[in-house]
């Protein structure tokens, strides 16, 4: 059998020093994560990361620049892998009236120092990693995203 990635996409949503989280449940426990999920079979990856924003925080997301590519052996569960596509942007106010995802507790603000209080209660390192990637500089252009073919 072939091996394949699980390939998702996550935001990173900037206010002042704060960054928005999603509080969810997630494999029995409660943790903090970007709005993030899966990429569905023939979506665009901007496509997916905007969708996935407004399912889980209710807010429509514009997404400007990549800030990294990461492969994620989760060997907690299942012996899982993820290659997560993270975006930056910016996004508007929660659409009044509009229901989060199922799993999804609540969003909240949270800067840099208390994400980092929060370490065990974090979904994966990579919510830390790609948040100091984006603080310490690192973007790439969206053109660097190819979806012709599709």
């Amino acid at each position: 059998m072939q091996w394949k990635p699980n390939v998702t996409v996550a935001a990173i949503i900037r206010k002042e020093n704060r960054f928005l989280l999603v509080e969810e449940k997630a494999d029995d426990h409660i943790v903090f994560n970007q709005p993030a999920g899966h990429l569905e079979k023939d979506e665009h990856l901007l496509d997916a990361v905007k969708r996935e924003v407004l399912e889980e925080t209710a807010r429509h997301f514009q997404p400007e620049v990549l800030v990294g590519i990461y492969l994620y052996p989760n060997r907690f569960v299942n012996d899982i892998t993820y290659l997560r596509f993270c975006f930056a942007g910016t996004c508007l106010e929660p659409e009044p009236g509009r229901l989060l995802d199922e799993g999804i507790i609540r969003t909240t603000w949270l800067s840099r120092e208390e994400i980092v209080e929060k370490n065990d209660k974090l979904r994966s390192p990579l919510v830390l990693k790609c948040i100091d990637d984006y603080l310490s500089g690192k973007q790439y252009s969206l053109n660097i995203l190819d979806h012709s073919l599709l």
